[in-house]
């Protein structure tokens, strides 16, 4: 028997017998709970008057709760344990000693007793940093008491599954090659894999920096950005498990499906979910004052794809058109913005107040007073948040005076006063005021049950009211995630950081940038951040084969890629005659259950497109999913859904259908679509077809 295969066998053991107390422990809480709240109910109306007894209970009954919510998390971890205790271990020499340690590396701690010595120790451990970042030789460790030096004799990587040895072997150079391919080539499981067991050294790098404030990290596709950032969130909320808490950190995604794609991730890590939302659906939020509605994204990405082929009454020629809207969006979104905010400021105030005498019931506050208030006194508060400054002086100096408090409507009245000073305080009007100001088209005079904002002037308008109206603080977000960075503006970035003064992790890839101008955000965002950024590059790539690797870096003409060397089919270009003769040679190549793949998606470029194709195949493909805009679950099984909607996913097999060529998103579309393949990809190749016919078909 192998040393692992022993070892295995113990811990197993052990385990088992943890899990048997812990479960003895939970039914008498469980017991005492019911019989604390047997008692509680039989004699709340014969607790003391003050309420005193009544608390202790409710204290009393929330701490054995509460042991019990912890001790069940407790039983969860350890039982998944049981699957796979283990994936690696270091022998490893202290200096000035003569035999080796022993350090066995998972997923989580676990010893045989409270406080005892690890049986296994957590893959974020200090000492587990032996095991990713060193080979053979002297090797250090920080631990909390301080730098531990020695030297690595040998390691070993193991593959458990379900409690039983698959393979174990000694590692001597790095994490194994042949590892990463079993374990990163495998089948697409229905969600982002855990990478814990194959973890390289720059990963780790990146995993355990605590020095940086700001990590910007540029990946390829298929680099693991995103799988390096989660893994960094279980790593930071374990180092700094008093201070931070899942509830401190908030993940801006790109939509609900990658929200519930990556959700899985740190349960899997043990440790609880965090918040997840869209930048867009946080801005929406902010403005339902404002407006009633707003458009996303991928409105935005919609028009810009079908601008290309739109005409106007107002212009004669297309293309102006398109320019003017582009030139348009691009100033909305710019630094140039920024700065005509600022200027446009400067002067608002003077347009924006019209100071007149307060009077409420003798009491006199003449407007002179109030506009050296305004201008001096409280010159650091936002403009349409200064008056309420000056209203709260002008109340705190009636109550003293006469000795008393105004009421709810007294203080609505004195409120009013104070506000009829503004012109308006309407953001959508003061909008307007700048548009006009620099020449761009208004906004339609439109009463706020009828406001909907193009998402072209979405941040504009959140960028004003933060600059106008004093911002709510935002101190319980500790850390930012931001995936996709390629695809905020630079008003997105000036937006968020006013918003959080926290450390953030922001990761994307230039490449898969969807937009008509592609753009480098680390051109500004270091200067916009602060000093405290760090950029870290990552050329390597793991999710696809060689073969379509090598064909969506040509599409996207990249170079100085490596890239995993892995096998497969070689790319196929299947020429077909019509959009339902491409979804039937797709439906004829699908290798999905038993003995093949368990995910497969097709690809369009346009909302339209994929409506359509997913018409077609779920007349045949009954199962098929298909993602929009709505969406919140990635499955198994066969996707239709958008170029622009599968960023971040990944597919066994990957069909790609539709697109303009001439389209200035056309080589996008074909790259990201590419790089979501795993094993298998088809270009779907076939002509205009009829538009708006009888039958279906559609012109791509």
């Amino acid at each position: 028997m192998s040393r692992g295969t022993e070892y295995l066998e113990y811990v197993t053991e052990q385990l088992r017998k943890r899990i048997r107390e812990v479960d003895e422990v939970i039914r008498n809480v469980q017991k005492d709970i019911s019989e604390m709240n047997e008692y509680y109910w039989e004699n709340y109306a014969e607790m003391d008057q003050y309420g005193y007894e009544d608390y202790d209970n409710q204290q009393a009954l929330l701490t054995q709760v509460n042991a019990s919510q912890e001790h069940q998390k407790q039983r969860h971890r350890w039982k998944r344990m049981l699957k796979s205790p283990f994936f690696g271990s270091v022998d490893f020499v202290y200096e000035g000693e003569d035999g080796p340690e022993i350090f066995y590396i998972g997923i989580g701690n676990f010893a045989k007793e409270r406080g005892g010595v690890p049986l296994i120790y957590d893959w974020r451990a200090p000492v587990s940093g032996l095991f990713y970042d060193y080979d053979k030789g002297a090797a250090p460790y920080e631990a909390p008491g301080g730098l531990m030096e020695g030297e690595i004799l040998s390691k070993r990587q193991y593959k458990i599954r379900n409690g039983k040895m698959i393979y174990e072997f000694e590692s001597d150079i790095k994490i194994d090659d042949e590892i990463l391919k079993q374990e990163l080539g495998t089948n697409a499981d229905v969600r982002l894999k855990n990478i814990v067991r194959t973890i390289q050294k720059e990963q780790n790098s990146i995993i355990r920096n605590t020095k940086d404030k700001v990590l910007i990290i540029q990946g390829a596709a298929g680099s693991g950005k995103t799988s390096i950032a989660l893994h960094r969130i279980a790593y930071l909320l374990y180092r700094d498990r008093g201070r931070l808490k899942s509830s401190n950190i908030l993940i801006l995604s790109p939509n609900s499906v990658f929200s519930d794609y990556i959700s899985h991730i740190l349960p899997e890590l043990g440790e609880e979910n965090i918040q997840e939302m869209s930048f867009d659906l946080f801005a929406y939020r902010e403005l339902k004052e404002v407006v009633t509605d707003c458009e996303d994204r991928w409105d935005q990405i919609e028009r810009q794809m079908a601008a290309s082929s739109a005409g106007s009454p107002d212009f004669a020629d297309a293309d102006k058109e398109q320019e003017y809207q582009e030139d348009r969006y691009r100033w909305k979104q710019s630094e140039e913005y920024v700065s005509a905010v600022e200027g446009f400021l400067i002067e608002l105030e003077d347009r924006l107040v019209d100071f007149k005498d307060v009077q409420y019931r003798g009491t006199v506050k003449k407007a002179e007073e109030i506009l050296r208030m305004f201008y001096f006194q409280y010159q650091n508060i936002p403009i349409l948040s200064r008056m309420d400054a000056v209203l709260e002086y002008f109340v705190d100096e009636y109550e003293t005076l006469h000795g008393c408090d105004l009421s709810k409507e007294e203080m609505e009245s004195v409120r009013e006063k104070f506000g009829s000073m503004y012109v308006t305080r309407d953001l959508y009007e003061i909008y307007n005021w700048i548009l006009e100001e620099y020449g761009w088209p208004r906004l339609p005079d439109l009463p706020y049950e009828e406001r909907i904002l193009a998402y072209e002037d979405v941040y504009p308008v959140l960028y004003l009211k933060y600059r106008l109206f004093a911002m709510t603080g935002r101190g319980n977000i500790r850390h930012l995630v931001i995936d996709e960075m390629q695809d905020y503006s630079y008003l997105q970035y000036v937006i968020l950081e006013k918003m959080f003064s926290c450390n953030m992790t922001i990761l994307g890839d230039r490449a898969q940038t969807v937009d008509v101008r592609a753009q480098d955000v680390l051109a500004f965002l270091p200067k916009l951040l602060g000093r405290k950024t760090r950029k870290i590059e990552l050329n390597r790539s793991y999710r696809n084969t060689c073969e379509i690797t090598e064909y969506a870096n040509q599409i996207a003409g990249i170079t100085g890629i490596e890239y995993m060397e892995r096998h497969g089919r070689d790319v196929e270009e299947v020429g077909c005659t019509s959009y339902k003769d491409a979804a039937k040679r797709v439906l004829e190549r699908l290798r999905l259950g038993d003995g093949g793949y368990e995910t497969a998606a097709i690809l369009a470029m346009t909302e339209k497109e994929a409506q359509r194709i997913w018409d077609a195949v779920k007349e045949v493909r009954t199962d098929a999913a298909y993602i929009d805009r709505n969406s919140a679950n990635f499955q198994k099984g066969v996707t239709v859904t958008t170029f622009y909607m599968a960023k971040g996913l990944e597919f066994d097999q990957v069909f790609v259908m539709g697109g303009e060529k001439g389209n200035p998103l056309f080589a996008q579309f074909r790259y990201i679509c590419a790089t979501r393949a795993l094993h298998e990809l088809y270009i779907m190749e076939y002509e205009s077809c009829i538009r708006n016919s009888n039958d279906g078909y559609f012109k791509i």
